[in-house]
């Protein structure tokens, strides 16, 4: 064994110890917790608990739609309000039926509430949605005062005092919130695991990009908001029921959002045993501050205080600054990067399951595969595409040159939807697709990478590559993507662009001709009809270039059309035929690239006399030659 793989195994050794210290740790607070009322009927510390156990479960849910997705919602309160007040309603109107058959009911009622607001607050984003979650928290609050033949307004309602022994009074409330949050968890963990949870946090490091490799926007998020909210309305079920008595300004008040908020920002968003240390670390400090130091405001300037230490010293939360503190002792002095160079690539006989071959007739002209007609882009008086027209045959290389700002990068985000066009129409294999959006254009055979690359950059090189999805089904949703088949055609795409050996890093650790190769093997999970290149030869060293140019060549020859935009001349007039040139937005020349360098308008516009004279300074030799 050479260093490099000893120091590689090491390394694995090093970060699988380390995930099992942290399930050991996670099994042995369980135990705690699961023992706790057995070893100790201090009512006290089981009240803390209980409330934190709340807090625990409200903060799991808020990090499936905030910390996977990343919608800020500061409505989660509303939840534990409706929650409670479904449980409250029932029980008062059947006083004979027990009340813990009430508690699924809430959570029902939660997620029907969560998915018709999706609707409306999903259609926004940033600031605005975190307004619309804070303006529903109110609305409900609202509705609940007023509403008083159903919630009894600002009396509240009185639910049936528990029957059982005082002994054991908490012990219900207690393991049925332990149960409720043994679910809470065990969703999250399955969510982030699927191409369901990579897709959520493709939408939360880029929510544009997301669309374009086949993500859905608007069912994964209205899922991840139902699925952040269905177990939170069956705690707050328990939770008012253990209050005994729920009134609207208790019941919807925001510091129960703030508190949940705060819980996750403290443990740490988008991980599985965060918000359940946030939760145990805040409320205990409510506690401590209502009964110590008064409430009140002491409490407000604790909890602000608390929020502000966060955001400057630990942005990430108290479980990733601690992951990072062990990874930083841990690869200290060593390389940064596993795999010291980029593989020189795999053949493509790894792949021949994922690509589909395409047979084609060299008698017979091919037919379209794109056609762009007519097609206009303005912003403002600006007219960035102004009338472009082509044609991309089926199985070709296909060239798209012409000066900066001619709009080619332009034209590619009209194809593929990442911008709205103003009018003209896109027909993809003889369909009409101006109309469809990005994820639907990309399920039909449609692949684009970007001319600064766009990965995900807080996820890993081989969850960048599985996060694509091919086509929308419910099933694919819920199909593992981090490993079993996903991951193994993900590696064998990785295989072929030579980043197999960077599977397990951070996409943002890359350098940009990486990136560049990632973001290939990213599309190709697609098994796109077409394929888009935007400069995929600009800022990568010769080496890369001659690999990117092999790698078209090949894939070319496995059925796949390319639509290239590129600056080196070089590169494009040797690989692609025909070739496009576009200037002020519009067609202004189509050919083979030996009609094109002899076209006047082009020379003059874009290659200029000194590139036909370079050309033909390379072509003298080889006349001589023959």
């Amino acid at each position: 064994m050479n260093a490099t793989t000893a120091e590689e195994s090491a390394g694995h050794r090093s970060g699988f110890d380390l995930i099992w210290v942290g399930r050991l740790i996670a099994v042995v607070a369980g135990a705690l917790l699961l023992l706790y009322p057995v070893l100790s009927d201090n009512l006290y510390y089981q009240n803390m608990i209980i409330l934190s156990l709340v807090f625990a479960i409200a903060a799991s849910g808020l990090s499936i739609i905030t910390g996977l997705a990343g919608y800020v919602s500061l409505g989660q309160g509303a939840f534990i309000g409706l929650g409670g007040y479904t449980v409250g309603i029932l029980a008062t109107r059947h006083p004979d039926t027990s009340v813990w058959l009430w508690v699924p009911l809430a959570g029902v009622t939660a997620a029907a509430v969560a998915l018709i607001l999706g609707f409306v607050a999903l259609r926004a984003r940033g600031p605005s949605f975190v307004i619309i979650t804070v303006a529903f928290l109110f609305l409900v609050q609202v509705i609940a005062i007023n509403w008083r033949s159903l919630t009894g307004g600002t009396e509240g309602l009185s639910l049936p005092i528990p029957t059982w022994s005082r002994d054991i009074a908490n012990w219900p409330f207690y393991y049925t919130l332990v149960g409720i949050l043994a679910l809470q968890l065990l969703l999250t963990w399955w969510i982030r695991r699927t191409k369901l949870g990579t897709g959520l946090v493709a939408i939360r490091e880029d929510e544009t990009k997301a669309a374009t490799v086949g993500i859905n926007l608007p069912v994964e998020k209205i899922i991840a908001f139902v699925a952040s909210s269905v177990l939170v309305g069956m705690a707050g079920g328990v939770y008012g029921y253990y209050l005994t008595f729920i009134d609207p300004r208790g019941m919807f008040n925001i510091l129960l959002s703030v508190e949940t908020m705060l819980a996750l920002l403290v443990g740490g968003k988008a991980t599985l045993w965060g918000p359940v240390l946030g939760a145990f670390i805040v409320e205990p400090l409510n506690e401590y501050a209502n009964n110590n130091l008064g409430g009140g405001n002491t409490r407000l300037l604790l909890f602000g205080g608390l929020l502000i230490a966060i955001v400057l010293f630990l942005p990430q939360g108290v479980l990733p600054a601690v992951e990072s503190l062990v990874n930083w002792v841990r690869t200290r002095g060593k390389a940064g990067l596993v795999g010291a160079r980029i593989g020189t690539g795999g053949s493509l006989s790894a792949l021949t399951e994922r690509l589909s071959l395409v047979e084609r007739d060299p008698a017979v002209d091919p037919p379209p595969l794109l056609e762009v007609k007519d097609l206009h882009k303005a912003f403002g008086g600006l007219k960035a595409v102004d009338g472009a027209s082509l044609v991309v045959p089926e199985g070709s290389i296909t060239g798209l040159i012409g000066p900066n700002g001619s709009g080619k990068t332009t034209l590619f985000n009209l194809i593929d939807h990442t911008i709205h066009a103003d009018s003209g129409e896109i027909w993809l294999a003889g369909e009409r697709i101006d109309r469809l959006s990005s994820w639907s254009r990309a399920h039909r055979g449609l692949g684009r990478t970007f001319q600064i690359t766009r990965l995900f950059r807080e996820m890993t090189v081989l969850e960048n590559v599985v996060a694509a999805q091919r086509s929308f089904s419910w099933g694919q949703l819920g199909r593992i993507a981090v490993s079993g088949a996903e991951a193994r055609a993900a590696e064998d795409l990785l295989e072929y662009v030579g980043m197999r050996a960077f599977r397990d890093q951070k996409a943002r650790a890359l350098s940009y001709g990486q990136q560049k190769l990632v973001e290939l093997a990213q599309v190709l999970m697609l098994d796109p009809r077409l394929i888009l290149l935007d400069e995929p030869a600009g800022g990568i060293n010769p080496v890369l270039i001659d690999r990117m140019s092999e790698m078209i060549r090949e894939l070319n020859s496995y059925g796949k059309t390319f639509l290239i935009v590129e600056h080196n001349m070089p590169f494009v007039l040797g690989l692609c035929d025909p070739v496009h040139v576009l200037g002020r937005g519009r067609t202004m020349a189509s050919g083979t690239p030996a009609e094109i360098q002899k076209d006047p308008a082009v020379v003059d516009a874009y290659l200029g006399d000194d590139f036909v004279l370079e050309s033909a300074d390379a072509a003298a030799p080889q006349e001589a030659s023959s």
